[in-house]
């Protein structure tokens, strides 16, 4: 990539808008008449997409009460009840993934609970299974289950979240610790160390110690590591004796894919382990192992840096500053009541935070490339994109080259799609030192494939997913009308003047003498809007 790529100089050059605030510097208050456009930008940020009722809720709740109703909506129908609803659990389907991404897409594109499902596909994206590497049979409902357990804790407490992701059949397979089995002296065969390494290194404490901003500790200029590999070999030992739950069935069906691993006591490490300073006495059964051992990494001080930067880095900016990170961590350590990873609290401090609600003192280091999965899911959610089957077939969205090159849980390896410390080579971006997590994924044929895709979409929509234009026909006939109203609900009105006069001028010189024709405009004018460098960065 060269610093001659559009969206890299947008990223570091864009200026920011101004932006009333009304609040104590740390996101605490409520904020009184909030602009269309602050409205926008804060959906960016907290949900699958802004639509115009949307805004107006944010705006007659505010920020914070917008999110505590967010909290309080009920969860809709699990991807896993959708699949048996639908009859994927018949045995024809034993060995596929039919209706996994029908049933990750039928949330993400239309669940009330928006900002629910914004959480949880952060959280996919931090706590990686992919699909493709499951080796076991019912793939979709391993799948859609480990989906379901991250929307289930996305607002609950992270070591709550840890132990039943440790537990699930999904992790289970994908980093290979299922059927773990104890140390061999005959045939000198250790246990896996796949998830005792990840686990340490992507959901926990990263590689290095931090301090509470997120900046590596340093002795003498040097960063210490977080942990050894003699820390691995140790938390591997707990991490034996577990399998799947065959309890009231077996194969034939997928159950025991929704079900926690057991442990199997015969194959369990019972020797004491050691790992970051923590030992867990010889003889301790293997589920007191796992609980004491995830207590250790929960407490570990990383945890809320690692983690509470990771997650600004999906919802708002790709470079938070040290104070910000601090500021989250504080929280995710104490949410003010004494408790330690309330994912709740650590959203709110996010969203709420005066570097996030600011734009007046917003560098041009703030912000982030919006992913190619929340584009899509913006265009669904903005122009009330429904199924009429309700089967929600947009199916695998992977291929770069005429996709969108990311589908829901379909990341290639553990590290996801991208790097949360990404820096593009070659660029403005990288020259300065900044990290572009999904530059990672962003070339060539990437970004013309994204375009066609969206054009496509639409123009015609996606399985029979297709939005809704009833509401931009009626302004179809002003270009500049019809592009305002669009840039506003999907860009938060920060395409710039120039380029909306510059679409404008391209939509004028369509015809407006028909209902067909008006509905071009609109898909036009959708397209163009979509495909700025100006939406495509979040500021």
């Amino acid at each position: 990539m060269t610093t001659n790529n559009p969206l890299a100089q947008l990223l570091t050059s864009v200026k920011a808008k101004t932006l009333t605030l009304i609040g104590d510097g740390a996101g605490n208050s409520t904020t009184a008449n909030i602009s269309d456009a602050e409205a926008s930008r804060f959906l960016a940020q907290a949900s699958m997409g802004a639509t115009r009722a949307e805004m107006a809720r944010v705006q007659s709740l505010g920020y914070a009460g917008w999110m505590d109703a967010q909290f309080a909506l009920p969860q809709a129908q699990s991807r896993w009840d959708w699949l048996v609803v639908r009859g994927f659990s018949a045995t024809t389907h034993r060995h596929s993934e039919n209706g996994f991404d029908a049933a990750s897409w039928c949330k993400l594109l239309n669940a009330p609970d928006t900002l629910r499902q914004r959480i949880a596909l952060a959280l996919s994206e931090i706590l990686v299974v992919g699909i493709d590497g499951l080796s076991g049979g019912w793939r979709a409902f391993t799948a859609a289950h480990y989906q379901d357990i991250l929307e289930n804790n996305a607002f609950g407490n992270y070591r709550k979240l840890l132990e039943e992701v440790t537990l699930s059949p999904a992790m289970g397979e994908w980093l290979t610790y299922k059927g773990n089995l104890k140390a061999n002296p005959a045939s000198g065969a250790l246990p896996d160390e796949n998830y005792a390494r990840e686990i340490m290194q992507l959901f926990t404490i990263g590689l290095v110690q931090l301090n509470l901003d997120g900046t590596p500790k340093l002795v003498g200029g040097v960063q210490q590591y977080a942990y050894r590999q003699a820390d691995v070999m140790g938390l591997a030992r707990v991490w034996t004796g577990w399998d799947w739950d065959f309890t009231g069935g077996n194969s034939a069906t997928p159950d025991f894919q929704g079900r926690p691993m057991r442990q199997i006591p015969a194959r369990c490490e019972s020797g004491q382990k050691e790992f970051l300073g923590t030992a867990i006495p010889a003889g301790t059964d293997g589920r007191t192992s796992m609980k004491m051992a995830l207590d250790a990494l929960f407490n570990h001080p990383n945890v809320g840096p690692f983690i509470g930067k990771q997650l600004i880095q999906r919802l708002v900016t790709s470079n938070p500053s040290p104070a910000y990170v601090g500021r989250v961590a504080s929280i995710f350590n104490n949410d003010g009541n004494g408790v330690r990873g309330n994912l709740r609290a650590v959203v709110k401090a996010i969203l709420l935070d005066y570097e996030a609600r600011n734009t007046v003192n917003n560098t041009s280091s703030f912000g982030k490339l919006r992913e190619p999965m929340l584009r899509f899911a913006n265009w669904a959610r903005a122009c009330n994109a429904i199924s009429a089957s309700g089967n929600w077939a947009v199916g695998n969205t992977s291929d770069p080259g005429t996709r969108l090159g990311q589908s829901p849980l379909r990341s290639p390896t553990v590290f996801n799609f991208f790097r949360p410390g990404y820096v593009p080579p070659n660029t403005a971006m990288g020259n300065a030192g900044l990290m572009a997590p999904e530059f990672q994924i962003t070339n060539a044929s990437s970004v013309v494939g994204y375009v066609n895709f969206m054009q496509r979409v639409v123009s015609n929509g996606i399985g029979d997913v297709r939005g809704d234009y009833s509401t931009l026909l009626p302004l179809a006939k002003n270009a500049q009308t019809l592009l305002n109203e669009i840039n506003l609900v999907l860009a938060a009105g920060q395409v710039s003047t120039a380029n909306l006069a510059a679409m404008a001028g391209a939509v004028n010189g369509m015809p407006v003498n028909s209902d067909a024709a008006l509905n071009r405009r609109v898909q036009a004018a959708l397209l163009m809007v979509l495909a700025s460098p100006e939406y495509i960065v979040q500021k």
